[in-house]
């Protein structure tokens, strides 16, 4: 009842969020969705989770763990085809033509995503069939499990007999697998989900019949403690393997290049229409632009043509140790008043009322030197335990200048605002990416930075600071990928082309390449946010919206690629086979002061 609850809302709110100018300058038919496309996603997406929620180890046990992530098991693999089967049958029997604007786009997303799915479920199999000759318990293992779920009594002593036999297996598997050269990194990495999935599953055994079912409790403690050390064993050796794919560099960073064909096939999935090269080339483009900024900002600061000698004053601007979130405070008071200032997006007092702080581990922040947000801000400043060289890096590294472009960027307008408006507008719609989610917080880098936000010298380097990074990403990671740079010349580069702490620069891409980040994540940020502010272009800079009409709707419209917000903006003609082809890069003209 709550989906349907939730969908009625949102029908009403889009109703109610259109202005007059607007609807003057757009077709209505633009904003009004149909059923059939939110219904047939919100069916999706609640039978695809069923399934996984049935077969999934990670679902159930006694003391009521969760998760939705997909499992392991090759019977949930094959079920979740079935359900994207069956859901690509139902959208061939919808007329795209007679859809309104937001549910062609709606289609042509689902079926992206679907095909997306299988896709990857392929791969995945094709990894498992590699490495399945290491688990040849694992089928008895999920077979148990689901007798588990109905709730069938076991025949525990059997069940004793063949577990007590899998740990004796366990160990004649790890002596050869000491041995085995064969495995590359992505199969070691399966295994070790593998692994993972069949020790929550005999958990889940364990813990549904241990004390209630006599028999089970008399037979299988001893055994199932021997059983899940062994797997756990097991799961060392397969991490060992990973000694063999050394770091290739002093760095000690450890990662698998995508490769060009991967890094084409996933830009064409997010609709992106440039080449890894091409988007290089543009990067480096927007850098000479920052290098230009970066220079009039340190000859105001009075240090010439030394950018470098006026980002090492501004680093050391930092607060006093214990100063840091009463600062990050003031940044944020700042930017809400200057937003509401210049009416740029609305701001509902619920969303000013319920964000909140945390402060970053020192484990996290080896991976996240700088500030992480969403629903709270998460800080990252120097704790107690940290050696002496590595809070001042930290503390130089997050100054209050340097944080100028990135308090708004993990709050308002940036992912708290978006999450606050994801919950409550188009709540069946979720297909969004690191384009949507980063390329929104980074717009608003751009923008504010065309609106003058930074008042001082100081805060352009720190905003240019910021600008320079997410160039550099695009630059590092690609070249990483494409086999052309190590992790090494990665840090290298952060350090001497951007101006990084060392420390920061080593964390940054750790993350990105040890983190489990997707391959294109460090060059959404800046693409993304160019799509937004080419989109704004079109609809703000040519008069069809307002600023805060633009922002709103995008808000409105809920997460998916720039290229299809833009396709409902403009209402432009879409075909059920449509493929990306916004070349947003190609007339961008950055700003000129």
């Amino acid at each position: 009842m709550r989906n349907y609850h939730r969908y009625s809302l949102a029908l009403v709110l889009c109703c109610c969020f259109m202005t007059p100018h607007l609807s003057a300058q757009v077709s209505p038919d633009s904003y009004v969705p149909c059923q059939e496309m939110p219904t047939l996603i919100e069916h999706f997406n609640a039978d695809y989770r069923a399934v996984v929620r049935f077969y999934n180890t990670s679902f159930y046990g006694a003391r009521g763990g969760g998760g939705n992530i997909e499992g392991c098991a090759p019977i949930e693999r094959q079920r979740l085809d079935d359900i994207c089967h069956e859901y690509l049958k139902k959208l061939d029997a919808v007329d795209f033509n007679g859809l309104p604007q937001e549910c062609k786009v709606d289609y042509i997303l689902l079926k992206r995503d679907l095909d997306g799915k299988l896709y990857q479920s392929a791969r995945d199999a094709a990894i498992y069939e590699k490495i399945k000759i290491w688990f040849p318990f694992s089928d008895s293992i999920y077979a148990t499990e689901k007798l588990r779920r109905r709730g069938h009594q076991l025949d525990a002593q059997q069940l004793a007999k063949n577990w007590d036999g899998y740990t004796n297996q366990l160990k004649a598997l790890r002596e050869r697998l000491k041995g085995d050269t064969s495995m590359d990194m992505a199969s070691i990495y399966e295994a070790g989900l593998v692994v993972g999935d069949l020790k929550r599953a005999i958990n889940n055994i364990n813990e549904f019949y241990t004390g209630y079912d006599p028999l089970f409790t008399w037979w299988m403690p001893k055994v199932y403690k021997d059983f899940d050390e062994a797997l756990s064993g097991y799961a060392e050796t397969f991490k060992s393997k990973n000694s063999r794919f050394a770091a290739p560099d002093k760095s000690g960073i450890t990662g698998h290049p995508a490769g060009r064909e991967e890094i084409l096939r996933e830009l064409k999935y997010e609709m992106i229409p440039y080449t890894p090269e091409e988007l290089i080339d543009i990067a480096n483009k927007e850098f000479a632009w920052c290098d230009k900024e970066m220079l009039k900002a340190s000859h105001e600061m009075g240090f010439g043509d030394n950018w470098k000698a006026a980002l090492e004053k501004v680093k050391n601007t930092y607060v006093p140790a214990g100063q840091q979130p009463e600062m990050i405070l003031g940044l944020y008071n700042e930017s809400i008043a200057f937003l509401k200032k210049h009416d740029l997006v609305t701001i509902p007092p619920l969303a000013e009322e319920t964000w909140g702080m945390t402060m970053m581990s020192p484990e996290r922040q080896l991976q996240a030197p700088f500030f992480l947000g969403g629903e709270q801000i998460m800080i990252s400043y120097p704790t107690n335990t940290m050696d002496e060289d590595d809070r001042l890096m930290s503390m130089r590294g997050n100054n209050p200048h340097l944080s100028r472009a990135t308090v708004h960027h993990e709050l308002i307008a940036g992912h708290n605002l978006q999450a606050f408006m994801n919950g409550r507008y188009r709540t069946y719609r979720d297909f969004g990416s690191g384009f949507w989610t980063e390329g929104w917080s980074l717009y608003w880098e751009l923008l504010l930075w065309d609106q003058g936000f930074p008042q001082t010298p100081e805060d352009k380097i720190g905003m240019l600071f910021w600008h320079m990074h997410r160039c550099a990403r695009i630059i590092f990671s690609l070249n990483y990928h494409l086999g052309k740079w190590t992790p090494q010349q990665c840090i290298d580069f952060l350090v001497d082309r951007v101006g990084h702490e060392r420390a920061n620069a080593a964390g940054e891409v750790r993350r990105s390449f040890e983190g489990h980040y997707g391959d294109l994540y460090q060059l959404a940020y800046l693409t993304g946010g160019r799509q937004f502010y080419a989109l704004k272009h079109e609809m703000v800079d040519g008069g069809k919206m307002t600023y805060k009409e633009y922002h709103d709707t995008i808000l409105k419209l809920n997460a998916m690629p720039i290229e299809m917000i833009r396709a409902i903006m403009e209402h432009q003609p879409l075909t059920k086979d449509f493929t990306t082809k916004w070349r947003f890069y190609d007339n961008m003209q950055l700003p000129a002061n």
